[in-house]
């Protein structure tokens, strides 16, 4: 669906907001001029998953396209003769999975007081529980006359679709503020990452660890590779078709057993390897001539994040060497700040990632359902920081 244009922000009456039916709308020149999309930008930390590449890829692959509930509904904001100001990666969906902030409980609710919650508005990287820019203006102008327009923009759009609602899922702090200041409800949630303080080497940062944790970790990283297993890692002109066959099969045993259906495709896996090989580290474990097990990543301005593992073999703490260790040990060596390793997890806390708060945001149109939400995201932004604050206390470093 092409929904006609929406008038101006009441910031700038020269701003139209366009929606459009594909990504394929978008050039790769101008979406390269959004800030956060491109490793050449000089002003704000490249974020892989808001790259044309990894985007396009995403509805030629046939991974969020309407047939898998992910209609795109991208919103475009254009100044005059159509110049790309900001834009949206916005999905119509008719469910709640892959998305890994969980409405099920509302969804459930709504319905059974007669209401329809789906179809829904959906704000996020399919599939990828990662934090990036969201609301993305473009680079070298002030973001906040432009996030201003988006947000209400998606509200406006929210309500001229009919649907019950609009969720902006793992946006930055600030865009969820602006999204608040314009009317969301925000939501909070908790992740755990590495973040690496200066460390020059794995054990520099084993150092910092409480003498316990230290012996542990080495411990389990010995017990790891003591089968004869030799770890890889993989980017660029590694990534051949045959290596993706390898990781594929490895993706599709944990998906099916986690998931049921595996969201991603093998075509996605050849595209990306295509157009943006060297923003992709594949950590393999390979043992007796195969590989075995292996992790995907994509490497940001200053943050690796971890996504896929899998394996077809299964050895104690192999999991943790491949995709916790070895993710620790690339970011040290290549001097990244940050390291996300996916959703959920306070089994990392022990392994030296630390709590870290995420945030949402959501525009609910029906005002019963929107006073039971916000009442509901209050007890729980609570609950997140009680629990946040428990676990800082609780990391794996020496005291002071």
């Amino acid at each position: 669906m092409t929904d006609p244009a929406c008038n101006g922000s009441p910031e700038a009456d020269d701003f139209v907001l366009r929606v459009v039916p594909s990504f394929s709308q978008f050039g790769e020149s101008e979406w390269r001029s959004l800030a956060g999309t491109c490793s050449s930008d000089d002003t704000t930390p490249y974020n892989p998953f808001v790259s044309h590449g990894f985007l396009s890829s995403l509805e030629e692959a046939g991974c969020a396209v309407r047939e898998t509930g992910w209609q795109p509904q991208h919103l475009r904001l254009e100044g005059p003769g159509g110049v790309l100001l900001g834009a949206i990666p916005c999905f119509l969906k008719s469910h709640s999975q892959g998305e890994y902030v969980f409405d099920h409980g509302w969804a459930d609710a709504f319905e059974r007081a007669g209401g329809a919650y789906y179809p829904k508005l959906q704000v996020s990287v399919p599939f990828t529980p990662a934090t990036g820019p969201r609301l993305l203006a473009r680079r070298g102008d002030g973001p906040a006359a432009v996030h201003g327009a988006l947000a209400t923009g998606l509200k406006t759009l929210t309500e001229r679709l009919g649907v019950s609602s609009a969720h902006v899922t793992f946006a930055p702090a600030a865009e969820a503020d602006a999204l608040e200041q314009a009317g969301f409800l925000r939501r909070t949630d908790q992740q755990f990452h590495f973040r690496n303080d200066g460390y020059g080497s794995f054990d520099d940062f084993l150092a910092s660890l409480a003498s316990r944790k230290r012996k542990a970790i080495r411990k389990e990283r010995r017990d790891a590779l003591e089968p004869g297993i030799a770890i890889e890692w993989l980017s660029g002109r590694d990534l051949t078709e045959a290596v993706w066959d390898d990781f594929f099969r490895f993706y599709i045993d944990t998906g099916g057993r986690k998931w049921g259906r595996p969201y991603l495709t093998r075509r996605f896996f050849s595209l990306i390897g295509e157009r943006m090989a060297n923003d992709i580290l594949l950590i393999m474990a390979r043992r007796d001539g195969r590989y075995i097990a292996g992790a995907i990543n994509f490497i940001g301005g200053d943050t690796l994040f971890g996504r896929h593992w899998g394996c077809v073999e299964d050895h104690p703490f192999l999991h943790f060497e491949v995709c916790y260790y070895q993710a620790i040990a690339y970011a040290i060596e290549r001097g990244l700040k940050v390291v996300e390793a996916g959703a959920q997890g306070p089994h990392k806390l022990a392994r030296g990632y630390v709590p870290v708060t995420t945030h949402s945001a959501h525009f609910i149109a029906h005002p019963g359902l929107r006073r039971a939400v916000a009442d509901y995201l209050d007890h729980e932004r609570a609950d997140v920081a009680r629990v946040g604050a428990y676990f800082e206390e609780h990391a794996p470093f020496k005291k002071s």
